[in-house]
């Protein structure tokens, strides 16, 4: 696939409605001032669109081909959040971690828009750097809701509570894979993971999500075609709610 943060940019010149965002940036592979930086700088490009959604990176291949530790990665990453999100509110950051420093770190000119930082986490000392930081959390990926998903709600709902937030200021998102039943093989069909339905039974599976007080459906449609497209129209116009 392609650098992530340079088609963020490209999309941001060419568009003026629709948001934009990572699922999820690799935080081991950016500095985390600079990072922040560049968050900044494509919300002002983009008009504040960005939603700025990041991780703590997993896929080992790719850390040893580039030659990324790829140790203590969510130490790391706890670092990398104290410095990232007190930049994109504003303030000066001085941190002396063990994998990260900033000195009198601050973003100028400062971010014009209140820029959402959404975090992905399946861990519940990750679920806990998501309630302590983020305006979002994503879990991924789906069919339709089913234990694994109410399993990572608890987790959620307890890392919230642990953490002293209230749970309805963290939106919550979720990953779901939808392919085209007419096109769906029995080899390619995951039930856990994938939906494979009727318009019908999408519309459906849709108001499921949205009765969990799921926020936001991140849709990977499989194939990504313009039929795949409309299938997904005519399922939202069928919904009895919105999501």
């Amino acid at each position: 696939m392609h650098e992530a943060w340079t088609v963020v940019s490209a999309v941001a010149a060419v568009t003026e409605r629709v948001e934009i965002g990572t699922l999820v940036i690799c935080s081991s592979f950016r500095n985390p001032a600079l990072l922040a930086k560049m968050a900044a700088t494509a919300d002002e490009v983009s008009g504040g669109r960005l939603i700025l959604g990041l991780g703590a990176g997993w896929h080992d291949p790719e850390y040893e081909a580039f030659g990324f530790p790829n140790d203590h990665r969510v130490d790391r990453f706890e670092e990398w959040l104290q410095i990232v999100v007190p930049l994109l509110r504003g303030e000066t950051v001085t941190l002396d971690g063990r994998y990260h420093q900033a000195r009198d770190a601050v973003l100028v000119p400062a971010p014009a828009h209140h820029i959402p930082v959404l975090v992905a986490a399946f861990s519940l000392r990750m679920l806990r750097l998501t309630a302590r930081h983020a305006d979002a959390w994503n879990t991924a990926w789906f069919g339709g809701p089913d234990g694994r998903l109410h399993q990572s709600l608890a987790k959620l709902h307890a890392a919230m509570e642990a953490e002293g937030r209230d749970p309805a200021t963290l939106s919550r998102t979720v990953g779901m894979n939808v392919r085209d039943p007419e096109l769906d093989t029995p080899e390619d069909r995951d039930e856990d993971r994938s939906f494979s339905g009727s318009v019908d039974d999408l519309a459906r599976t849709i108001d499921e999500y949205a009765a969990l007080g799921i926020d936001h459906l991140i849709i990977d449609l499989l194939p990504l075609t313009e039929a795949s497209l409309d299938r997904l129209a005519r399922a939202l116009d069928l919904r009895s709610g919105s999501v």
